[in-house]
């Protein structure tokens, strides 16, 4: 319920975060991890944006007026 009463992070919020973490901090272990999570997160994304193509494809076929 109050949760709705809370600000919103930003989208990039996450992503600049990221960027801005000092890496110096981190074994090569940690960093190899580190890559093979930020990899991962990249084939979620591609996934994402596969299905949101494939639901525009659907729907101007769907609504598509050809006489």
């Amino acid at each position: 319920m109050f949760e709705d009463l809370e600000p919103r992070p930003r989208r990039d919020e996450a992503l600049s975060a990221l960027r801005r973490e000092d890496l110096d901090a981190y074994s090569v272990e940690d960093l190899t991890e580190r890559v093979a999570d930020l990899e991962a997160e990249i084939e979620r994304s591609r996934a994402a944006m596969d299905a949101k193509r494939a639901k525009k494809s659907a729907a101007d076929a769907l609504f598509t007026f050809r006489p």
